[in-house]
């Protein structure tokens, strides 16, 4: 079992709150540069003025305090920093022997907390960083009940310094009959590992049955006892004794917190939404590959969607070769909420290439950057901090010298919560230390 889960259903603590507090005023104004806000027009020759890690200012010709600093980027652009919606980064196996941080054993584990496991030292941070991907949604990886998605950012030392919302959804597994067990996509992780590249032993009809029908109980008894126990918590019955595992569900029942609920094929989404109907939840559809099946419905319960890699083979040998690169558009055109995401502990840093796809194949490039940024932090409900670059938010930033999601564009800048972040990796020192012998 894992043991770097710590539980928790509270809030965190006085030092996430001083690692937040700024400890002296301070400021800076990116200036002469193309301001792609996202959620509104591009300015030309803009600014961007952040004092405290804050945007206080975004436009033209603004009045900037003289002891604040001026960075020149004309010619450049700053855009919002990027936004993986559903990322194990930081809770990759540390070696090919040894467990991902992202799992956990059991059914039933909503208390347990992703920002706990992640790893601050781990090298695909650096290496995120500098393709301009400034937060993640840490997903905790399991059987049914996963744990607590945490919203972080990509710099800090510690934990709590690296978190921004420690709880931002549950990840939940929809039960479904899986004779093959391996989504299409989460081989990648595992290129250098031969069993992963293995035939996968498929199980019989009848034995995937039984487990789907198992874990559909097992889920539907957890509700009904989350809510008995919500009772009589309200209640203040005698001898009532509190449990970390309903508790973590509470904010779920009261609507407070949404389920992300990975569910790809037709049949587990549509059941997903009938069991997100009877218990009268917010959800949030994740990975949801056959949702392009299902648009009326999930319009109609206003469900936002999370995509997977849109750079993944289609799973089904019929469908057609582009399937996956034309989900996108498909949502935008039924007026669908939607996000994509890497859903993987290693492919933070090729974000951008997942988002840019989708522009060939009708996707407007400014959806396909909000599919990065804003539309993540607005299906997350933190649009009001992150997302874009509008006065009040959060300085997450990115300066490029072209389009961020154009494979030649470079990051020139990155800064998270208004701070400048080294945008240094392991494998740009190896460049450097072996090009002398070309």
């Amino acid at each position: 079992m894992n043991h770097h889960w710590i539980v928790g259903v509270c809030a965190l603590g006085s030092g996430l709150a001083l690692a937040q507090t700024p400890q002296s005023e301070s400021g800076f104004v990116l200036r002469g540069g193309t301001v792609h806000t996202i959620s509104g027009p591009v300015i030309e020759n803009g600014s961007v003025v952040v004092r405290n890690g804050k945007i206080v200012g975004v436009g033209k010709n603004l009045a900037v305090p003289k002891e604040f600093k001026s960075i020149d980027i004309q010619g450049q652009h700053v855009y919002p920093g990027m936004i993986d919606s559903a990322s194990m980064l930081g809770l990759e196996k540390a070696s090919a022997n040894q467990a991902s941080d992202a799992g956990e054993m059991g059914l039933l584990n909503p208390q347990l907390r992703a920002v706990s496991a992640v790893n601050p030292s781990s090298e695909q941070i650096p290496i995120s960083r500098a393709s301009g991907v400034t937060s993640v949604i840490a997903m905790p990886d399991g059987v049914l009940l996963a744990g607590q998605m945490s919203l972080i950012h990509l710099d800090g030392s510690t934990n709590d310094a690296m978190a921004v919302v420690p709880t931002a959804a549950i990840h939940l597994r929809f039960p479904a009959i899986v004779t093959a067990p391996i989504p299409p996509h989460e081989a990648d992780d595992d290129d250098d590992d031969p069993a992963a590249s293995a035939a996968v032993e498929r199980i019989p009809y009848s034995q995937a049955k039984q487990v789907y029908e198992e874990k559909l109980r097992a889920l539907r008894a957890f509700f009904e006892d989350a809510r008995h126990y919500r009772k009589t918590k309200l209640a203040k019955a005698r001898g009532f004794r509190p449990d970390l595992r309903y508790e973590a569900l509470l904010p779920v029942l009261e609507g407070a917190t949404p389920l992300f609920v990975t569910a790809v094929r037709e049949r587990e989404i549509r059941e997903a939404i009938e069991f997100a109907d009877h218990e009268k939840i917010k959800i949030i559809l994740a990975d949801a590959y056959e949702c392009y099946k299902l648009l009326p419905l999930i319009k109609s319960r206003g469900i936002p969607v999370v995509l997977g890699p849109t750079r993944s083979l289609p799973p089904d040998p019929d469908d057609p070769y582009d399937r996956s690169f034309t989900i996108p558009d498909e949502l935008h055109q039924a007026g669908i909420k939607f996000s994509i995401a890497t859903f993987s502990a290693t492919r933070s840093r090729d974000l951008p290439n997942q988002a840019a796809t989708a522009v060939p194949f009708g996707l407007p490039p400014e959806e396909a950057y909000k599919a990065v940024s804003l539309s993540a932090a607005e299906i997350f409900g933190v649009s009001r901090r992150l997302g874009s670059i509008d006065e009040g938010k959060i300085a997450d930033l990115i300066v490029t010298d072209g389009d961020p999601l154009d494979v030649r564009t470079h990051v020139k800048m990155v800064f998270i919560d208004g701070k400048p972040v080294d945008l240094d990796t392991r494998a740009k020192q190896l460049f450097e230390k072996y090009k002398a012998r070309q």
